[in-house]
């Protein structure tokens, strides 16, 4: 009797902890079909906030923007990580105990001082670019630094530290003896890379770029300290709230949880298949 309570008793615990987690997604996703803008009563079915989003520039804009950043800057910070990771794993015990403490910093470093710290760097980097225009003798002041290149670097500096702690971890485990016997088949170092270690370290450098992708196209706070006079995603979403919810941010956001839902449940089947495909091998 007591074991049954148990069971019963993690079931409720389990369905609470989920309905707290997915119910506030799915009112949104809900209030996302309703014919009027009420936030308290559904009132009826209908698509219009759907084709009115497809129809709103400014939040069209400001979504290529955010995937267009997050694609770029996903791709650099995927490579650069891992390049970094294998660096990191060459080193001696202690140079690599000290660079991967020093590469989780910005990880549990607060949004805010990052977005701060890297707005006073373009601003000094701005001002040491008039300084140094002036003791040239040119009278043309540099250009506002704000903008693409400075959301672009930014959004790098983020998401290196997820590269670096995802494919870390893989690297460990990996059996170096791999890399050595392809060496003893014939390959160069080159080759050896490509064919033995990078397929090892694939699964660890897909799921980095989906925390690169993710977490670029989330961010709102060191976005908002860089981007100038752009906008993206989050921030766009912000200056509509500061007025009032449009049920168009409810379809744009059920959109958006559900092409990532898609893309989990990919990523989790193909790596269920791989394993799958290694245990029969084994």
């Amino acid at each position: 009797m007591k074991k049954k309570h148990w069971r019963a008793l993690q079931r409720a615990y389990l369905v609470m902890l989920f309905s707290f987690l997915y119910l506030p997604i799915a009112v949104m996703a809900v209030f996302s079909f309703n014919e009027s803008k009420s936030r308290s009563v559904f009132t009826g079915f209908t698509l219009d906030w759907y084709k009115s989003l497809f129809s709103n520039s400014m939040i069209l804009d400001a979504l290529a923007l955010s995937l267009v950043i997050a694609v770029i800057s996903a791709v650099i910070s995927t490579v650069l990580g891992t390049m970094a990771a294998i660096g990191i794993s060459s080193m001696d015990r202690r140079s690599r105990l000290i660079i991967s403490n020093l590469s989780y910093v910005p990880i549990v470093n607060p949004e805010i001082i990052t977005g701060v710290s890297l707005m006073l760097l373009f601003v000094a980097y701005q001002s040491f670019a008039a300084w140094a225009n002036s003791e040239m003798g040119s009278a043309v002041l540099p250009e506002a630094i704000f903008g693409w290149p400075t959301l672009l670097i930014a959004h790098i500096s983020f998401c290196l530290p997820y590269v670096i702690f995802n494919v870390s971890p893989k690297l460990r485990q990996m059996d170096v003896r791999l890399y050595e016997a392809a060496l003893d088949l014939g390959c160069t170092p080159k080759q050896a890379f490509f064919k033995v270690v990078l397929p090892e370290l694939m699964p660890a450098i897909l799921s980095a770029f989906l925390i690169c992708i993710t977490y670029s196209i989330d961010d709102f706070i060191i976005s908002y300290f860089t981007c100038g006079t752009l906008q993206t995603l989050p921030i766009a979403i912000y200056s509509m709230t500061r007025k009032k919810v449009s049920p168009e941010i409810n379809a744009l956001s059920t959109i958006m949880f559900l092409a990532i839902l898609a893309i989990i449940l990919i990523t989790n089947f193909m790596d269920s298949r791989q394993y799958h495909k290694d245990q029969q091998k084994h």
